[in-house]
């Protein structure tokens, strides 16, 4: 697709709802008002374009600058260019988008963590934003021990109070993905967390809450613990799926002994006829039983009874 198509098709998927919702935000102008489930799916039509990428982020427009994170080839941008990228920010929903789609991927992310020291408050954002992620969603920092993230606890302590609006958003993101690590380090940002108390974010007109340190580190760290269960729960299921082999050996011992009775039973049907005969026999005498009157005595000849009732 061209700039051109792009744009056209971005007017045409807007809402007046959606605007309005990206403007409580504080999204800046222009913009069409396109949810992100039709800039994903307008991604999957235009595929990875480098070049509709960067006209899309020159043109300032906001859809057009969300949609571009997403088609662009993040990890063939050179720093410088990664760099500008960061440097033209202007909306705390445009910077965390751009940390996922483009910083993250980048050969250069670990060099982007000096955006933190940056003083505008969307590359500020981006640098904390960053090492948040890289912290919860990669193993680049993987190596690296307590010693070596402490610095960052330090940091967030010190700076945090005086830090911008956003920043301080994204510093305390940061420390709850520093506590989630486990082990010293939680204990250590724990204590970063009690030493500066519930922090405070202006969300403008939304219904947005910063969460609380303390609790999330300790949720995180709680959702760590059971994804471990399951593995021991596999490895008791592995072992108790091995005793239906012992069982079936001795359904099969079972299921020879009506083998060897069904013989038997047929013999038994077998002799069936000879009781028949005995039957039959029983069946002859009875008839020259009934014979037998016609031998009676003179005189003992009476009329049968009158019947009382019609036959039916």
């Amino acid at each position: 697709m061209t700039l051109e198509e792009t744009m056209r098709e971005l007017e045409r998927l807007g809402s007046q709802q959606t605007r309005k919702t990206y403007l409580r935000h504080g999204a800046p102008e222009p913009l069409s008002g396109v949810n992100f489930g039709a800039l994903t799916t307008l991604k999957k039509r235009v595929g990875t374009d480098p070049a509709l990428a960067r006209a899309l982020w020159a043109s300032g427009h906001t859809e057009a600058r969300l949609l571009a994170t997403m088609v662009v080839d993040a990890p063939a941008l050179s720093w410088a260019e990664l760099e500008t990228w960061a440097k033209s920010l202007d909306w705390h929903t445009l910077t965390d988008v751009f940390v996922t789609n483009v910083a993250l991927r980048s050969p250069h992310a670990r060099r982007a963590l000096g955006w933190t020291r940056s003083t505008s408050e969307w590359v500020g954002r981006a640098g904390w934003q960053l090492l948040a992620s890289l912290l919860v969603k990669t193993t680049v920092l993987t190596g690296e021990d307590a010693e070596d993230l402490a610095p960052w606890l330090a940091r967030i302590e010190q700076e945090l109070p005086t830090a911008k609006n956003r920043v301080r958003e994204a510093m305390n993101s940061a420390l709850i993905a520093l506590g989630s690590s486990g082990g010293a380090l939680q204990k250590a940002a724990l204590q970063t967390a009690k030493h500066l108390g519930r922090v405070e974010v202006d969300h403008g007109d939304t219904a947005c809450e910063t969460p609380d340190a303390t609790q999330y580190i300790r949720k995180m760290q709680a959702r760590k613990a059971a994804a471990t269960k399951p593995a021991t729960k596999a490895a008791a299921t592995k072992a108790a799926t091995t005793k239906p082999a012992t069982t079936k050996a001795g359904t099969k011992a079972v299921a020879k002994k009506p083998a060897a009775k069904k013989p038997a039973a047929t013999k038994a049907v077998a002799k069936k006829p000879a009781a028949t005969k005995a039957v039959a026999k029983k069946a002859v005498a009875t008839k020259v039983a009934e014979k037998k009157p016609a031998a009676k005595k003179a005189g003992t000849n009476r009329p049968a009874p009158a019947r009382t009732r019609p036959r039916a």
